[in-house]
């Protein structure tokens, strides 16, 4: 597949049904994790604009900083903080609404103002972390957890193991 995005405007379903067989086809034959993480933060950044988006990978105890597209980010977070670390810890889907009212929360950005985290969950295990961040209140909601949910595995069949 060619490099380029279609990208559409539309519902926010729309976005996310045109764009997920074009993340396919990028994907598709690729097994380097760290290739398809940036990929996917390039083309979620580039469809919907979010303030930020990238992935933390589980290294050694710590959430580690992994590609993303934004401004400057948190190198490593710890299992528990924030809302990266409660997503790992919890191994579940975290939507926050207002993030001054997550308790612990992260403040990498004093302009994100809602947040979604999505664990790359391999054999059981917490592997990495999507993390999406926006400087609207309420940004993301069950169709966001629907579809990212979808990307994730995308990228954890294409490549974590490989």
């Amino acid at each position: 597949m060619t490099e380029d995005l279609s990208i559409i405007k539309g519902t926010k379903e729309e976005q996310y049904l045109s764009l997920l067989p074009q993340l396919q086809g990028l994907l598709a034959g690729e097994h380097d994790l760290i290739a398809n993480m940036a990929n996917v933060a390039a083309a979620l950044k580039e469809q919907f604009g979010w303030w930020w988006i990238g992935f933390y990978i589980v290294k050694t105890g710590a959430l580690v900083l992994g590609p993303f597209q934004g401004p400057v980010a948190c190198t490593r977070i710890k299992k528990g903080r924030g809302v990266c670390g409660a997503a790992w810890e919890r191994a579940e889907t975290l939507i926050v609404p207002d993030v001054e009212q997550f308790p612990g929360h992260i403040a990498c950005s004093s302009a994100s103002r809602s947040e979604i985290v999505v664990p790359l969950i391999k054999d059981g295990i917490v592997v990495a972390v999507l993390d999406a961040d926006s400087e609207h209140y309420d940004h993301f909601d069950a169709i966001d957890k629907l579809y990212l949910q979808q990307i994730i595995e995308m990228i954890n069949f294409q490549a974590v193991g490989n």
